[in-house]
């Protein structure tokens, strides 16, 4: 009888339950989100006393040391979105032991391939900091090591990224941004105290090194609590072909997004002047802020996705994928309106009035491709969530070679607002493709537009501040009271027309639970 059960029980695994699924995104988008603005303030907060204590020199060090590695991240070939893609439909499989599989033989190629990367930082470390970015004698030691510590935690930062698959997957974001901000708010702060205490460029790494050993550390530890499995000592080499076939698409087409986001940059350097890329540099910057939901959204959704793309899920997949866009499009407006009101006092108050000036007006160009660029953050979510990293890649280098010609002429031609302008028409063509090839490959809905005329009704309201800030003063005081009063009247409107009546009982029942807790 006891080998019936356990046969039974191998045959017809526990699938985890979907419901709620919305929720999870949620809850996991906030805690992605608030693990992203925390290290952000740590490190707002820390820079200048590390810049002080180090000088100028020395703190370019020190971000170069960074900054190496990071630009060489694509070495695990996608190794982290495939176990995330893979690991996730294991899961919702209820196939715990090749959940653990992915994970393991995923990890394993990305250990392969950061070792290549690794190895040879590691041992000409002294090289590449004294001979291709000529640092000075004084700092080339320190440097050096820096470097061989750094190429190290680069390999654990790779395999962290691998081995959170998961958390990920049962979407415990709370738990992944636990683990991962701690660390980097603790690196945060407590580097500056190093510093205080008489520590050079090498002691500041070491803090750096700990805090990537103790991420690795915690993303195993907490991985192997949810999945006991991991623990296993063997490889599926089944796997291999189909990680591989999805890493390579990614890679490839992460080559070309890194190519697509910073070219007009390039061009602003070599065909205006480093002062020009300094301006739109603030307002590049400042307009990418706004992104940052959207990216943690998108953490939850590529799980979430690849769970409900399941057969017999379509239902609930076109849910999430509808309400994802409609809570994109709610915030993404009155966000944009406040974005374009702020603008140009911020950039002056924080940077000074020549940026106020010089960076305000490719912002405003910004915000056009800002709002298409958001939202395509959710079928782009989908269509990773499918494995179509193959055809991403192929319209990511199509779109490259049309847009290397696009930004020289338009860049050497107007310069600044040359830069501003190619970015934002290439983002939202971007859009467009994007979403006509989710469209055709997954055959999505974009059941938003039954109430986009309630919508622009709502964006009608968000006006008045706009158009005070630009016919009368963009440092009006009234400014403030104008915005509070029009966000209030432009979500009762919203409230009101364009979020539909379950998804409000939804809301009112998370109030009300909220409020009892306080209770």
């Amino acid at each position: 009888m006891e080998n019936v059960i356990l046969i039974n029980s191998a045959v017809e695994p526990e699938v985890p339950s979907t419901r709620g699924m919305t929720t999870k995104v949620v809850k996991g988008s906030m805690w992605t989100l608030m693990g992203q603005v925390l290290p952000l303030l740590a490190s707002l907060i820390s820079t200048p006393f590390i810049i002080r204590f180090l000088g100028s020199e020395g703190y370019g060090v020190l971000i170069l040391v960074g900054l190496i590695p990071n630009y060489l991240a694509f070495a695990d070939l996608g190794m982290g979105m495939a176990s995330t893609k893979f690991g996730s439909e294991a899961y919702a499989q209820g196939d715990r032991d090749k959940e653990g599989e992915v994970v393991r033989t995923a990890g394993f190629i990305a250990l392969l391939t950061a070792l290549v990367v690794a190895v040879p930082m590691f041992v000409f470390s002294h090289r590449i900091i004294a001979d291709w970015f000529k640092v000075s004698e004084t700092y080339q030691a320190g440097a050096s090591l820096g470097l061989k510590l750094t190429s190290v935690s680069f390999v654990f930062t790779i395999l962290a990224s691998v081995l959170n698959t998961p958390q990920l997957s049962r979407l415990r974001m709370d738990l992944n941004t636990l683990v991962n901000s701690i660390p980097r708010i603790l690196m945060g702060l407590i580097t500056p105290v190093v510093l205080y205490l008489g520590g050079n460029v090498l002691e500041a790494v070491y803090v750096a090194f700990f805090a990537a050993v103790l991420i690795f550390t915690g993303t195993l530890f907490t991985s192997g609590k949810l999945l006991p499995e991991l623990y296993k000592p063997t490889i599926n080499k089944n796997l291999l072909r189909p990680l591989l076939k999805f890493g390579s698409g990614w890679l490839i087409a992460v080559v070309a997004v890194i190519l697509l986001v910073n070219l007009e940059k390039v061009f602003l350097a070599r065909y205006v002047s480093i002062q020009s890329l300094a301006y739109y540099s603030v307002a590049f910057t400042f307009a990418n802020m706004a992104t940052m939901f959207s990216v943690a959204m998108s953490q939850s959704l590529i799980p979430a996705f690849s769970q409900l793309l399941a057969p017999g899920k379509r239902s609930e997949f076109d849910a999430l994928f509808s309400r994802s866009l409609r809570l994109s499009l709610i915030w993404l407006l009155p966000a944009i309106m406040v974005m374009f009101v702020a603008a140009k006092p911020f950039f002056t108050i924080w940077a000074g009035a020549e940026f106020g000036v010089q960076s305000a007006p490719p912002f405003y160009v910004l915000l056009f491709g800002l709002f298409f660029n958001i939202l395509v953050y959710i079928p782009y979510s989908a269509l990773m969530a499918s494995g179509k990293t193959d055809a991403l890649a192929k319209l990511y280098w199509i779109e490259l070679i049309l847009y290397i010609l696009a930004a020289a002429w338009l860049v050497s031609s107007y310069q600044i607002m040359g830069a501003a302008a190619v970015w934002s028409l290439r983002v939202i063509i971007d859009s467009f493709l994007v979403v006509r090839l989710a469209k055709k490959t997954l055959d999505v809905k974009f059941r938003f537009l039954n109430h986009f005329g309630s919508l622009m009704l709502g964006g009608i309201f968000l006006l008045p501040p706009v158009l005070l800030a630009v016919f009368y003063d963009n440092f009006s005081f009234w400014l403030i009271p104008l915005v509070l009063v029009c966000t209030v009247v432009y979500s009762a409107v919203i409230w009101k027309t364009f979020i539909e009546e379950d998804e409000r009982n939804w809301i009112r029942g998370k109030v009300e639970n909220l409020l009892k807790l306080k209770k």
